[in-house]
């Protein structure tokens, strides 16, 4: 994990850590570019959530947002007409339900509209520092058994085996590390082992041979830029 605190840096950020960075770690934000980010690439959640917010950027507000205009601001993610319903309801909740805010534990945000449990712990973790929580995603759930850490066939039991087996004080890192990595080196078809840091502690479980004709690349080195 330190290795790879050390390597990410200067590589592109994931979208929802962008936001969560430009936007003070507002949990409201956190929580619909989250949502909005389910099965859609980085780029596209990142374009969609700026301009939704530039729209609303709180629950009231989104809340009389209609849903018709919602699907514009957010298209082409994924599922935009669902996620749509899902990003007013959401927020309608919000504003009447809660005050306006977004609450800060796991059981009451995976009972909001839309929002499952990875959605849930990453808020948890960006939003409100949860020291306590792993986020597992594709690619967490990818790299973690490709490299031996846990034997699993899904993300939530991903996440549980990596409670277990896995250092505390990385668990709100984890998101981050390894889905900069899985976007950048560890890819899920042809991973650049020859550029990877951490090769000679990974068993490569399930990793198919890179063709020959794929040249290796060279890593940047750090910028010195993030959190370790």
């Amino acid at each position: 994990m330190r290795t790879l605190a050390r390597e990410i840096d200067g590589m592109e950020l994931p979208a929802i850590e962008k936001i969560s960075e430009s936007q003070q770690e507002d949990p409201f934000q956190v929580l619909i570019a989250t949502l909005l980010s389910a099965r859609t690439q980085d780029a596209t959640t990142h374009a969609a959530a700026t301009r939704l917010f530039r729209r609303a950027r709180t629950p009231r507000t989104m809340a009389k947002v209609p849903v018709k205009q919602i699907e514009r601001l957010i298209y082409p993610v994924s599922f935009y007409r669902n996620k749509a319903r899902h990003v007013q309801a959401t927020s309608r909740i919000l504003a009447e339900q809660y005050g306006g805010r977004v609450p800060d534990t796991l059981e009451a945000l995976v009972d909001l509209p839309g929002v499952g449990r990875k959605t849930a712990t990453l808020v948890m973790i960006l939003a409100f520092q949860s020291q306590r929580h792993v986020c597992v995603d594709t690619h967490v759930h990818r790299i973690s058994n490709r490299m031996g850490w846990v034997e699993t066939r899904t993300p939530d039991q991903t996440e549980q085996a990596l409670y277990r087996h896995t250092d505390a004080r990385w668990w709100p890192y984890i998101n981050l590390y390894l889905v900069t990595w899985g976007q950048n080196v560890c890819r899920p078809v042809y991973p650049r082992c020859n550029d990877c840091a951490i090769a000679a502690e990974c068993p490569r479980v399930g990793v198919r041979p890179t063709p020959a004709h794929q040249a290796p690349t060279t890593r940047r080195p750090p910028a010195g830029r993030h959190r370790t």
